[in-house]
């Protein structure tokens, strides 16, 4: 029995990722990236421990249930300051390694949830 969840062609899937970088849809990225699920952005934040919210000033980012941060190759925490002002303006942010926020990414678009994944290269 195929469990595999029916996902519609114009969404944008997280298939691979490495120190390479992205491949969603079929299309590589050799950077870090923004993965909404109709587009993909290329994305230059700076370190994570630098990181402030004009770094994430992406059209359509507060339309979202949450946003995905991928942190790299080891889960890390933004800025407290960044984590409190994402908070003040409604935004539901989320923490955790790469490769746990492209995981969890493809299982919430999957669901039809509005998300995406602010991820930093590995």
């Amino acid at each position: 029995m195929d469990v595999t969840p029916l996902i519609s062609s114009d969404k944008q899937i997280i298939q691979t990722y490495s120190e390479a970088g992205f491949k969603i849809s079929g299309k590589i990225y050799d950077s870090s990236v923004i993965v909404f699920p109709t587009r993909v952005t290329k994305w230059s934040p700076p370190p994570l421990a630098e990181i402030k919210p004009n770094d994430l000033e992406i059209p359509g980012l507060r339309d979202l249930d949450v946003i995905l941060l991928g942190t790299g190759k080891n889960m890390s925490f933004p800025p407290a300051s960044f984590r409190k002002v994402m908070k003040e303006q409604g935004i539901h942010l989320e923490s955790m390694d790469t490769g746990a926020a492209c995981r969890t990414y493809n299982v919430l678009m999957a669901e039809g949830r509005r998300v995406a994944a602010a991820l930093y290269k590995i």
